[in-house]
């Protein structure tokens, strides 16, 4: 089945001859997606998004977690326009919200604008140019986007004159080994492991256990904090903190200098738990071998081997480029960013608060009209934070709304700090 939708627009892609009134594709129903989809909307682009589950799937997953960032920066300044127009109430600024309220409370009434231009449960499985592969070049720029999209009923094949896939790289985690590979006794160790924030039901399953988090980013403290909380009320929980620095005090962040208040508490709250022995911390360890009995997990670096019950792996994310093979994009070599984001986002040197303004033009990919943006334009980096993104697709937008102008004049204010990951990401 072929599905597109026809208008007359006369909106054509920069630098293009394609104008057959196909629309935009946006992949991904999460924040970043739906704020392409207001800016699309405002400039009178016709557009589609297509989602894997529902809107905002991702962040379900974590909704119990609360964010570290409040209203001000989780909100994109079109889509409160478009939604204050409805009659919608800005939530109060300096608020900070969980992720359930995050989705009920914007989210869910911003996806109700687009409810026609949205299609929930439809999982791209490939893009390519029409009946072009990768590696035909002739009239390449002239050809529409084909979308290969799973559903419920079938295979369904959508077109678009532009892509701009905000998929995130929730979902596919990093493995704990060290050596960033997914080890055989790591995958047959799965039903000891967890790579997300435990949920309430999760916890109950380590009550009286040992259990080790391992990472050092803002999703480990969390996990460390729920267990803390759990362990008041469960004495026996033993909790025990792997990280691959040499010193624990790297990994508390920017604490009281920290411009976003609650970024820098859960430095502070869980520098008190190490220092009062609540948590137990095992620095430089680097992992090797993970393997399971029937009863419990083993984890082995080159000096050491931990016995514990359960592992919760807090490592961070990476992105998944399966559904571009077919499309000339680039990754940089060592983060899996864009490739002109790189040197402005490597965690070694930079910060959220000091990744410099970018926009379509750092975005831009060798295929035309194909943009990679949010966290998964961020590869392996974790230093992403919600308004970047939001910056991110207004310049793109901009560009493919022909307002070059507007495209080039990026601006972005955001919270400094030493140390600083994302609340939900986080490497070690």
């Amino acid at each position: 089945m072929t599905f597109h939708i026809t208008t007359q627009s006369t909106c054509c892609v920069p630098n293009t001859s394609c104008c057959d009134g196909y629309p935009v594709a946006i992949i991904g129903a999460g924040p970043i997606g739906l704020a392409a989809a207001a800016h699309l909307q405002q400039r009178n682009i016709p557009f589609f998004i297509v989602e894997k589950g529902d809107v905002a799937d991702n962040i379900r997953s974590w909704q119990h977690v609360t964010l570290f960032s409040p209203w001000q920066y989780n909100i994109d300044h079109v889509a409160n326009q478009l939604l204050t127009a409805t009659g919608w109430q800005t939530p109060i600024q300096t608020n900070i919200p969980t992720g359930a309220q995050l989705i009920d409370a914007y989210l869910q009434p911003l996806a109700a604008l687009f409810e026609k231009q949205i299609f929930t449960h439809h999982e791209v499985i490939g893009i390519s140019k029409e009946q072009t592969d990768r590696m035909k070049s002739q009239n390449r720029a002239q050809q529409a986007f084909q979308l290969v999209v799973e559903t419920k009923v079938g295979i369904k094949t959508m077109k678009a004159r532009a892509i701009i896939d905000a998929t995130g790289t929730w979902g596919h985690p990093s493995p704990a080994a060290s050596n960033g590979l997914w080890l055989r006794g790591e995958q047959q160790a799965a039903p000891f492991m967890t790579y997300t924030i435990p949920t309430d039901e999760q916890l109950q399953l380590y009550a009286s256990k040992h259990v080790a988090v391992i990472g050092s980013g803002h999703s480990a403290i969390q996990s460390l904090l729920q267990l803390v909380a759990l362990k008041e009320h469960y004495p026996q929980t033993t909790i025990t903190w792997i990280v691959r620095k040499a010193r624990i005090e790297d990994a508390y962040g920017g604490g009281s200098n920290d411009e976003l208040a609650a970024r820098g508490e859960l430095g502070l709250r869980i520098a008190y738990f190490v220092e009062n022995g609540t948590i137990h911390v095992k620095t430089a360890f680097t992992i090797e071998q993970v393997r399971a009995t029937s009863q419990r997990l083993t984890l082995k670096s080159q000096t050491e081997t931990l016995a514990v019950d359960y592992a919760i792996v807090n490592t961070g994310s990476r992105p998944n480029f399966d559904f571009h093979r077919e499309l000339r994009y680039e990754a940089d070599a060592i983060t899996e960013a864009v490739p002109a984001l790189a040197p402005l986002i490597d965690p070694n040197e930079h910060s959220c608060g000091t990744v410099a303004a970018h926009g379509e033009r750092e975005l831009r990919q060798v295929e035309p009209n194909f943009y990679i943006v949010g966290a998964k334009s961020y590869g392996r980096a974790p230093t992403f934070l919600m308004a970047t993104g939001y910056e991110q697709v207004r310049s793109v937008t901009a560009y493919l709304a022909g307002d070059i102008e507007a495209a080039t004049q990026v601006e972005l204010s955001l919270p400094e700090t030493g140390v600083c990951h994302s609340g939900v990401g986080g490497c070690c």
